[in-house]
């Protein structure tokens, strides 16, 4: 069994990336990015500087170069001497030039329960029809993943129209994938080669891992029904964004991660393809902090979105620790992850008939009376095994004397895989596993046959309990079940990362969160580690990961492009945020799984709504300006700006007064303030534009705000009487007395028919 595969993955690219990343550009040779800005405006041509340097790079070795980016940036990826890197950074035209990284992977009912817990009403107009189900929505999104598998009943065309004319992109050929793998759902497929010193190449867009298949479906799967995991959450699959079509970039392989100079090459052929949405579900480990000019999807993301393509990623997995959130540029939709109403339940039945209720997948078949023996791992301990060891069922810490036969239950104490517990009591002869975990709540693993469940630390409480006051203990573990409803929900899940951002603490990241625990989605139909014993390998699979919330943020956007062709990558992402839920199925603040209400660091501006971001009725437009802005207070200078952007008027310099601070002040849909002092206060501005048609309409102002901070709006009201109208207020933050720790509130617009809300964060903090 794998059931954690994009974990295994994730984690072989994450000593990767670390051994890449370690060493500056002058202390080894070996494959660097050059980074070299904006792209001609003549497509397809390079920029004399870029051509001049390639020429002179070939000129001392013909086989220098790995690829270049000509379409949406300029630069190109080469085998370089430590000097040659060195040398090639001090070039005029040359932006930066950095090791070639390797990043990792960030690994139904889903969209269901979205739909429940919206309360928004669209209405039925032509320009506003809210039906995603739509068999040709006319959007194309763009999936850098490990690849897709075609034949997987989730990509079927069916009654879909003509692939859009201004598509220019292609299905790669390759020896297991060829053109009539694609079809009117995957219109695009392309691999990217691994580099020329891997052991193990593999060079086709055909997805190895699963990954990416089941992304791909979870964003635009087409509708299929009667699907499940050998019968557990049985329903009907579908994307999030049934009508769009899918292109699929392979920038990741099974045995060489996510390698950025493929991820760089997949953004400059998408944008010259012609996707309107692109979904990335991979990014840095957390500890890692490259610069923006250093960073492969920062850099591509700004450059497709110049583009007018929306750019979607996960937020990682390194939560639930603080400041760990990652792809959290501004012109990134950054996506956190929660759970949803349905749970995996597979209790444990005590020798007293007390009923524990367990999270797992298992397709035990032991019997439902308790009849077995229980023991404790504690108790179970080898003579010279340290105690914790044993409490945890580590290797070779147990006694298989007494574990053969028997329940143990274990504790997951050092935070390891629950299989890890599974596989060390399995080998001994146990017949079943009692893992206490309450950090995994609302997280199923999969055990395959084997017996085992994963409670909390307060049910395994009474577990130890019963079993130190009765003589001979007895237990059963019931085979899984998948009921649905499950409350609260949703709970933002453990592992997704949390804010601040730290590139920097003034832009408030994540944006928003998703499903992304336990999802059902399409996977490689050739994967027999992931079947149970004397199964089939499965066709849909359940996996967990920021990974999963990143394609449904996908769809969401993808749908809204095709209702609102017009709008900027800006205004979707203020859609999606500004009708975003804070509440959960119980009507009570979302939480996380601590229990405690989430913060806009866990959430963003909420959950995300399949059906609000379609008429949101007023949006924040971030504009190219404030993005050149973004770029001057963070530090760069104003050439190195005129380099990297393509748009930038010919006018343009860096406001006198350039500093972090000033982030604040771009027109984002929230509102990140750091280095707050009382004593001075802090303002910022926003600017709203309206998106609901023509016609007089009048929005007045809501505050949430905690007790220690006093935020007043000027002008408490807004109108506006056509479509397009923009109207600006200032936000003024003061308090009485200094703040012990970081603060939280919202600001709303409302008609009456539309609210338009944005959290904002504020802090004492320097950001540094």
């Amino acid at each position: 069994m794998k059931p954690l595969v994009t974990f295994v993955f994730g984690l072989t690219s994450f000593f990767i990336f670390v051994s890449l990343f370690t060493e500056t550009v002058a202390e080894k040779d070996g494959v660097y990015i050059v980074y070299m800005g904006a792209a001609p405006k003549t497509k397809g041509s390079l920029r004399h500087d870029h051509a001049q340097l390639l020429s002179s790079l070939l000129k001392r070795n013909k086989n220098a170069l790995v690829r270049s980016y000509k379409n949406g940036f300029s630069g190109f990826t080469a085998r370089l001497s430590a000097e040659e890197a060195h040398s090639i950074a001090q070039r005029a035209g040359v932006v930066s030039v950095f090791p070639d990284p390797v990043l990792e992977l960030h690994t139904t009912r889903s969209w269901d329960f979205l739909n429940y817990q919206t309360s928004v009403v669209i209405d039925s107009n032509p320009n506003s029809n809210s039906n995603s189900t739509s068999n040709d929505s006319g959007a194309i999104i763009g999936i850098l993943d490990t690849g897709i598998w075609p034949e997987s009943e989730s990509f079927n065309d069916k009654a879909m129209g003509p692939i859009p004319s201004r598509w220019n992109g292609t299905c790669a050929k390759a020896q297991d994938f060829n053109a009539s793998n694609c079809n009117k759902k995957i219109i695009g497929a392309r691999s990217y080669e691994d580099d020329e010193t891997s052991v193990i190449k593999y060079q086709s867009p055909r997805d190895m891992v699963g990954h990416g298949t089941h992304v791909a479906s979870t964003a635009a799967g087409s509708e299929v029904q009667g699907v499940s995991y050998y019968g557990l959450a049985e329903g009907t699959a579908k994307g999030g964004s049934p009508g769009s079509r899918i292109a699929m970039y392979r920038v990741c392989s099974p045995n060489n991660g996510c390698r950025g100079s493929s991820i760089l090459a997949a953004f400059d052929d998408a944008i010259a393809d012609g996707v309107d949405v692109l979904s990335l579900s991979l990014g840095a480990p957390s500890f890692f902090k490259p610069q923006i000019t250093d960073d492969p999807i920062a850099l591509g993301a700004f450059h497709a979105v110049q583009h007018g393509i929306t750019v979607v990623c996960s937020a990682g997995n390194d939560g639930p620790d603080p400041g760990t959130v990652v792809n959290a540029a501004p012109w990134i939709v950054t996506v956190a992850a929660s759970t949803i109403d349905r749970a995996f339940e597979s209790d444990v039945v005590l020798g007293d008939n007390t009923v524990i209720k367990g999270e797992g997948i298992n397709f035990a078949n032991i019997r439902k009376s308790p009849m077995y023996p229980i023991v404790y791992g504690k108790s179970a301990k080898k003579k010279d095994a340290d105690v914790n060891d044993s409490r945890n069922c580590n290797t070779n810490s147990l006694d298989q004397e007494l574990v053969k036969g028997k329940i143990v239950v274990c504790e997951n104490l050092d935070k390891t895989y629950a299989n890890e517990h599974m596989d060390e009591v399995k080998q001994l002869g146990g017949i079943g596993v009692v893992l206490i975990d309450y950090d995994s709540k609302g997280m199923a693993s999969s055990f395959g046959t084997f017996p085992m469940t994963v409670i909390s630390s307060e049910d395994g409480a009474k577990v130890l309990s019963y079993i130190n006051s009765t003589k001979n203990p007895v237990a059963t573990i019931l085979r899984t079940t998948s009921p649905t409803k499950y409350t609260p929900a949703p709970i933002i899940a453990y592992f997704s990362s949390r804010g601040p951002s730290t590139i920097p603490k003034n832009i408030l990241k994540p944006d928003i969160a998703a499903p992304g625990v336990n999802i059902l989605a399409a996977w490689m139909g050739n994967d027999t580690a992931e079947a149970p014993e004397g199964k089939d390998p499965p066709l849909y699979n359940l996996i967990s990961g920021t990974s999963m919330a990143c394609p449904h943020v996908s769809g969401i956007a993808a749908t809204v492009k095709s209702k609102n062709p017009t709008w900027s990558p800006s205004a979707i992402r203020s859609a999606i945020m500004t009708t975003a839920n804070q509440i959960n199925n119980l009507k009570a603040p979302i939480t996380t799984e601590k229990g405690v209400a989430a913060t806009p660091y866990d959430f963003g501006a909420g959950e995300v709504s399949p059906t609000g971001p379609l008429q949101p009725g007023l949006v924040y437009e971030t504009t190219a300006i404030d993005y050149l802005n973004f770029l001057c207070y963070h530090g760069y200078n104003i050439t190195t700006i005129k380099t990297i952007a393509n748009t930038i008027p010919d006018s343009f310099t860096c406001p006198k007064e350039s500093s972090i601070d000033l982030i604040s002040n771009i027109n984002y849909p929230s509102i990140a303030i750091t280095n707050f002092n009382e004593k001075a206060g802090r303002k910022v501005n926003r600017t709203l534009t309206n998106v609901a048609g023509d016609g007089n309409s009048v929005y007045a102002v809501t505050i949430d705000s905690p007790a220690n901070l006093d935020v007043k709006v000027a002008p408490n009201k807004l109108q506006f009487t056509k479509n397009g109208d923009k109207s600006s207020y200032e936000v003024s933050f003061s308090a009485a007395n200094p703040l012990k720790e970081d603060v939280f509130g919202s600001i709303a617009w409302s008609n009456g028919k539309y609210k338009v809300r944005s959290p904002f964060a504020v802090s004492s903090k320097r950001d540094n």
